[in-house]
């Protein structure tokens, strides 16, 4: 390959992956706007862990005062979603542990065959902030469950925490 043409390749490739960043940061600056305007939030703790992890994160959530917390879904402009699993758009694991979707008017379809391998400890457990009426990801992030260093029930309060410190 000429120098030409490598510089052409280069000079192509570059343009490629700025275009591409560019989007996902408009995207990203999108996303966290509609969280700013968001006033209700519907909490939603699918850790399927002790009740401890659910309660401190709502308290967390009640202590940055940014969002009303609703009781149903349908008031809600977003959902924050306490998980053991990344968030995989309607599908979502219930406390049976089998796999399941959300048809219309929150009716629960559980899945015949399940994709989850129950008995193993969750590792990582993460928050997700969901827009309520088209249910795309606005917002994602994970943090080491259990252990000495992180707490064992503490986990959502960190996420809280991160989501409030990229919000602002």
């Amino acid at each position: 390959m000429s120098g030409t043409a490598l510089f052409l390749t280069a000079a192509f490739l570059f343009s490629v992956f700025t275009s591409v960043a560019a989007i996902h940061t408009k995207d990203r600056k999108a996303a966290l706007q509609r969280i700013r305007v968001a006033k209700f939030v519907f909490f939603d703790d699918q850790s399927q862990a002790n009740l401890m992890i659910g309660r401190k994160t709502v308290a967390e959530l009640k202590k940055w005062g940014k969002f009303e917390i609703v009781q149903e879904r349908t008031k809600a402009d977003l959902i924050i979603l306490l998980s053991a699993d990344p968030y995989q758009g309607d599908h979502f694991v219930v406390s049976t542990g089998r796999t399941g979707t959300v048809a219309a008017r929150e009716k629960v379809d559980e899945d015949r065959v399940s994709d989850v391998t129950r008995g193993l400890p969750p590792r990582d457990a993460y928050l997700t902030v969901i827009d309520a009426k088209s249910g795309a990801e606005l917002w994602t992030a994970s943090h080491h469950w259990g252990g000495l260093l992180t707490g064992r029930d503490s986990v959502g309060v960190h996420l809280v925490r991160k989501l409030r410190k990229e919000v602002k």
